[in-house]
């Protein structure tokens, strides 16, 4: 194999099990991380989940950022470049890339290491995913040839023969309500005040919901999203604290204005996104990064076996996570990944 990946539950004991990895493969790049539940043709919890890129049709490099509070841009976007134009050498007469990226969930410096990393990304289309733990929130791991990190981060560049499709879906749809961020801890991710009101007593508000009901839930069922160069972000809301306060997933700040998206059925857009992809050329498999929010909704709405058949129909597997990444963007409440196809047949674009 060129690479290894392990999506691994919280409940496993991450050291052992990326010790004996890297033990068995000592010849293989084995990066890995923590999950929010495992994606095994369908949502599955308390398991590991291996993919493995063989060498027949890929190419491989990583980079670690193994200290998400002290980037050195100059020095880490110089090793992109590096391991990128590695990638190429190796693999002179593969003609397709990508890069995927595992970052820890819990650090809130996933914008800021993207902001770094699209300097030395170039035309590689990207994403990504943040390992999580569970419900637990408590502490996220990643690991590179068997050396398990927390604040840190693994990117991998992949080269192949191998058609792919580098994908973004979500089943959101802006609406026509908006509130403007008026107090905000931009490093906290804390939204205090929305519309000069108390942040989570507001959005309820709009919402004509009671502000002590506020869940998870309400969150996936209501998200918020952001418009940024002509397109829409999601900018997911993960908890309320004791004083009113709203913490988010990803990046915010005063004078955003936030609209209030609807949702589409999960189900059935997600059959429809991965029809799509599979119309595209002899498919082969999906690797996915799937918001835990995603997860969680698809639970309430008693949508999860419907949504583990259409990854079983589509050959699907990957991990929920606590925010993904896709091109040089944190995002969240999205699925992303690539698509595999077959090299004799290549994809349709």
């Amino acid at each position: 194999m060129a690479l290894l990946a392990l999506f691994v539950s919280p409940a496993a004991d991450f050291a052992a099990v990326c010790a004996a990895a890297s033990e068995a493969l000592p010849e293989v790049a084995v990066i890995a991380c923590t999950t929010a539940g495992e994606i095994d043709r369908g949502y599955v919890e308390g398991r590991i989940v291996a993919v493995g890129l063989p060498k027949a049709h890929f190419r491989a490099a990583t980079v670690v950022f193994p200290d998400l509070g002290a980037l050195d841009a100059a020095r880490q976007v110089r090793e992109l470049i590096l391991a990128r134009k590695a990638t190429m050498r190796a693999g002179p007469d593969f003609h397709h890339e990508f890069a995927f990226l595992m970052v820890d969930g819990i650090t809130m410096r996933e914008d800021a290491l993207m902001r770094m990393v699209a300097q030395g990304l170039g035309p590689v289309p990207l994403f990504g995913g943040s390992a999580g733990d569970g419900q637990q929130f408590h502490r996220c791991l990643v690991a590179h040839n068997g050396r398990v990190m927390t604040n840190a981060a693994v990117l991998a560049f992949l080269r192949t023969d191998c058609p792919i499709k580098v994908f973004s879906f979500d089943h959101l749809e802006p609406g026509d309500k908006r509130m403007v961020v008026t107090e905000a801890d931009r490093d906290g991710r804390i939204v205090r005040r929305i519309n000069d009101e108390p942040a989570a007593r507001e959005y309820a508000r709009i919402l004509g919901k009671d502000p002590d009901q506020l869940s998870t839930f309400t969150f996936a069922a209501h998200p918020l999203v952001v418009r940024v160069g002509g397109q829409y972000y999601v900018r997911s809301i993960q908890r309320v604290t004791e004083d009113g306060d709203l913490v988010f997933y990803s990046a915010i700040d005063e004078g955003v204005v936030l609209t209030l998206a609807q949702t589409r059925d999960i189900a059935e857009t997600l059959e429809q996104d991965l029809q799509a992809i599979a119309k595209m050329g002899d498919l082969d498999r999906v690797l996915i990064c799937d918001c835990v929010l995603r997860r969680q909704e698809a639970e309430q709405t008693q949508a999860s076996r419907t949504m583990s058949d259409s990854f079983r129909r589509h050959d699907v597997v990957g991990f929920s996570t606590y925010g993904e990444q896709y091109g040089a963007t944190h995002v969240n409440m999205t699925m992303t990944g690539v698509a595999f196809f077959h090299p004799q047949q290549p994809a349709r674009r």
